[in-house]
């Protein structure tokens, strides 16, 4: 998203493509069939189990929201919406989660803290960062330089990603540009008001400030900027990962739960299906309002990437983040017992 489209689309247009960048909505789209609630028997649970699946707030999440229609009131499914990641951490590690949505690095290093009891399942978000500006000094990287930048996601990839980037562009993070880590919250709330001058925010709270506050512009998307440096394997931000174990005892409910899941996201990014995909967000708790969703969407780069395609892309990935901070990625790259078998 250019800043002109961006600004142009929190003006007029009605956190992913068919896992390519900036979809262009078109009106003569057919909506994505999606799968129904007829459809919730999950097979190979005994029969007082259930599937328990952490989901999160903001652009991780937006993919499953018309998975978790689609069974609501099943008897075989418990969602649970987490507003951050370290939530939905706790569930899994106390076991009171089987599939959960993570940050791509936190999904690696929770793998080598738990001694292979996490297997990653799909990709599920590109990336969705971009620097605001109350302004028109920003048109690249490099020209933060000897400003301050408010940023949310410290200690996940919005972190890592920004660093990485800012040295590839001659910076040093906490030298040349000072970098105060705040909540989303808080950053979306300074920088509508107009207090803040510049800040990296991913979508959708990106689009909330946008809307918010006409003087700010899109000034960088961060997706080119990691094109541009010529950076290894997909910028993937989010993804979905299981419990070894419950994988290993219920193969065809993670089968199941796969195809769902791809078809939901597949339906949350159709532009025909735009407006509904922006209530349901709503109403799960996804994104706070549906007018917000509705302008997100369209650049929220939700994708659904499995099998050998998802150990290829983010691969590279975890290479770049290793070679900047392997602590990002808990020490080192995940070896190939990490990446769930499925290539439908």
């Amino acid at each position: 998203m250019k800043g002109n489209r961006i600004l142009a689309l929190c003006l007029g247009l009605a956190m992913l493509t068919a896992c390519t960048p900036k979809p262009t909505p078109t009106p003569e789209a057919t909506p994505t069939p999606a799968p129904t609630a007829e459809a919730t028997a999950t097979p190979s649970l005994a029969e007082d189990e259930k599937v328990r699946v952490a989901m999160l707030k903001g652009p991780t999440g937006l993919g499953a929201a018309k998975y978790m229609d689609d069974h609501s009131g099943s008897a075989t499914m418990e969602f649970t919406i987490c507003a951050e990641p370290t939530e939905a951490v706790a569930l899994l590690t106390g076991g009171n989660a089987d599939i959960a949505a993570l940050p791509t690095n936190l999904a690696s290093s929770l793998y080598h803290k738990t001694d292979g009891d996490i297997q990653l399942l799909a990709l599920n978000t590109l990336g969705v960062l971009y620097i605001l500006e109350n302004g028109n000094t920003v048109n690249s990287l490099a020209d933060l330089a000897g400003k301050k930048l408010l940023a949310t996601g410290q200690g996940a990839n919005p972190e890592f990603v920004l660093n990485y980037l800012l040295e590839e562009n001659g910076l040093t993070p906490g030298e040349d540009v000072e970098v105060e880590w705040l909540s989303s919250d808080e950053v979306t709330a300074r920088m509508a008001s107009g207090e803040a001058d510049l800040c990296m925010l991913p979508v959708p709270a990106a689009t909330s400030v946008l809307m918010q506050n006409g003087d700010v512009r899109a000034a960088v998307d961060l997706n080119d900027a990691w094109a541009e440096a010529g950076a290894q394997g997909i910028f993937t931000m989010g993804c979905v990962v299981v419990r070894t174990g419950f994988a290993r005892n219920n193969p065809e409910a993670v089968e199941q739960f796969l195809e769902e899941y791809g078809a939901s996201i597949a339906y949350m990014k159709d532009a025909a299906n735009l407006d509904s995909a922006a209530a349901l967000a709503e109403k799960y708790g996804i994104v706070p309002k549906a007018a917000v969703a509705k302008k997100a969407l369209p650049d929220a780069n939700l994708c659904f990437i499995t099998g050998e395609d998802m150990m290829d892309g983010i691969q590279g990935y975890y290479q770049v983040l290793a070679a900047a901070d392997p602590a990002s990625i808990g020490g080192s790259i995940p070896d190939g017992a990490f990446y769930y078998d499925y290539n439908k």
